[in-house]
């Protein structure tokens, strides 16, 4: 039986194989966890459809294609939970001849070796692995990727390849010209020397290299990340606009109900519920934020899907609560711990990440005083909430010590005003510093 990589959305075309749970050459059981595969958006885990002797075809760390035969199980060597006879003759079977079983899977592995050496030959039968963004820049820049050589793991196409090809192109002259080159290159003086320090790793002998440096592939999650950050800064007039809020009257009510709260619902009273209320609160105010630009169009959410980002070890996530303004206090608290627990497991599936008319990110957990927090485009405004600080602040004609916390909002000048944005952002801060207005729904 073969094993391939599983359709997981209509815009992923690619997966990374992160990890094999299961050894090359042990026995699975139907159903069980044999691998973990990466895409820009999601991780998923592979299940086995069969039991049997698992034999990979991919190694950990290689990026393929949607559909591609990743592993085989043999189901004739296997089943032992389902016949003991079977199970004893495998045992048997693997006890007597592993040094065949290895020989044979080591000329399986050359063969595999050969055939896809044979087909990278071929440039018109096969193509080597391609970051997208490389891809991309390729098409943009008219540049033929079977002439390009790749530098990342297992010969992968990144974009520093392809901005090398683009250098090289643009350089191309009379091949004397680049003799003469040659020829400085090798009576270079070592202040020639100093200045190739500034190239790239890649681009220098191993033995000329005095810094220790390490290279890693992006993952495709970061990938992702970057060429959206890239797309949030490229395709919209961002502008942030700032306030501060009191959080005394949030901090009482945490204090005063926190134990009733937590006995009753089995989760505790956390700030970000406050403000997801107070952002639907506004959203509703100013339907604008809750918006989006398509083409000529401005689209208008009448529904409260709200992002909040989760940092985990493999990068910023942005699962989403749908629904939202339908939710309480304790069932937002409840949906944002599991689905941040879900992140931090790489258990989100990538339903929990598409959508989301609004985002809120809290960099305070990580000590952040104040930041300009990026759009998540399509969405046109994101909330960034910061650690609380006792200041010295004027209240009714005194200097008094309140907890207060900075807010920024970040918007999408194209579609949001100034006057809309300051607005958004003071009824959010208005919400805050007296709560009771959320329960009374004013």
């Amino acid at each position: 039986m073969e094993v391939k990589v599983p359709e997981i959305g209509e815009s992923i075309v690619e997966a990374l194989v992160a990890n094999w749970i299961v050894e090359d050459g042990a026995e699975v059981a139907q159903d069980e966890i044999i691998c973990e595969l990466e895409t820009d958006k999601v991780n998923v885990e592979l299940p086995a459809d069969a039991s049997g002797i698992l034999h990979i075809k991919v190694k950990a760390g290689e990026t393929v294609d949607i559909g591609t035969v990743i592993a085989t199980i043999d189901e004739d060597a296997g089943g032992t939970k389902e016949s003991e006879t079977k199970e004893s003759e495998t045992k048997e079977s693997r006890d007597k001849g592993s040094k065949d079983q290895e020989s044979e899977d080591k000329e399986s592995r050359d063969q595999e070796s050969e055939d896809k050496e044979s087909r990278d030959q071929k440039s018109g039968e096969s193509a080597p692995a391609i970051n997208p963004a490389a891809k991309k820049l390729a098409r943009e820049k008219q540049i033929d990727l079977a002439e390009v050589e790749g530098s990342g793991r297992a010969g992968r196409i990144t974009v520093e390849d392809v901005q090398k090809a683009v250098e090289t192109s643009k350089k191309s002259a009379p091949q004397a010209g680049e003799k003469g080159q040659e020829a400085e290159t090798s009576t270079a003086k070592p202040a020639d020397k100093a200045d190739k320090a500034d190239k790239s790793a890649s681009e220098q002998p191993a033995e000329e290299s005095e810094r220790p440096v390490t290279r890693e592939a992006m993952t495709p999650i970061r990938q992702r990340i970057a060429e959206r950050l890239l797309q949030a800064r490229q395709q919209t007039a961002m502008l942030t606009t700032f306030n501060e809020a009191d959080m005394s009257w949030v901090k009482k009510l945490r204090s005063r109900h926190q134990k009733h709260f937590t006995e009753k619902h089995g989760i505790k009273l956390g700030l970000m519920s406050f403000f997801v209320k107070s952002c639907i609160k506004a959203l509703q105010e100013y339907p604008a934020v809750n918006a989006r630009i398509d083409g000529t169009d401005i689209v208008y959410h009448h529904y409260y899907d709200i992002g909040i980002a989760v940092g985990t070890d493999r990068g910023l996530v942005v699962p989403i609560l749908r629904d939202a303004d339908q939710l309480t206090f304790a069932e937002i608290e409840q949906q944002i711990a599991e689905l941040a627990s879900r992140a931090q497991s790489r258990k989100l599936t990538l339903a929990e990440l598409e959508g989301g008319t609004f985002t809120i990110s809290n960099g305070g957990i990580y000590g952040s005083l104040l930041s300009t927090p990026l759009i998540n485009p399509p969405q046109c405004g994101v909330l960034g909430m910061h650690a609380i600080q006792d200041r010295a602040v004027v209240h009714d004609g005194e200097i008094v010590v309140r907890p207060i916390m900075n807010l920024a909002l970040s918007y999408d000048h194209r579609l949001i005003d100034g006057r809309e944005a300051v607005g958004f952002l003071k009824l959010i801060k208005e919400y805050i510093e007296d709560p009771s207005e959320l329960f009374l729904e004013l």
